[in-house]
């Protein structure tokens, strides 16, 4: 048996670079799609307002009055998400200050 010395190898041609995307997404196409979705979402708001104008009878915390159903619904459909909002800032906070004390 031979014994074979590697040699120089050959020129591999590395893949090239898939050529950059002119369509690609960008921060301007995601501000115009965040758009379109505001506009659509704000369409159904204005349907669903226009929709449940009955006035309600409304009691909470010893708070009495009457309002339209869909005032009525969006002020606990605001406050469900302020809420939420408020308990998961709080959760990042903790978090981040957990691994801040970690690192030290």
């Amino acid at each position: 048996m031979t014994e074979q010395t590697p040699g120089p190898e050959p020129d591999v041609a590395e893949p090239a670079a898939p050529p950059k995307d002119p369509l690609r997404r960008s921060r301007t196409s995601g501000a115009w799609t965040a758009t379109i979705i505001a506009g659509v979402l704000l369409v159904l708001l204005v349907v669903f307002i226009a929709q449940n104008t009955d006035d309600v009878h409304v009691s909470f915390l010893g708070w009495d009055g009457t309002a339209p159903l869909a005032v009525a619904l969006l002020i606990a459909t605001a406050s469900g998400v302020v809420i939420t909002a408020l308990v998961g800032t709080l959760r990042i906070w903790q978090l981040r200050r957990r691994v801040r004390r970690d690192r030290s």
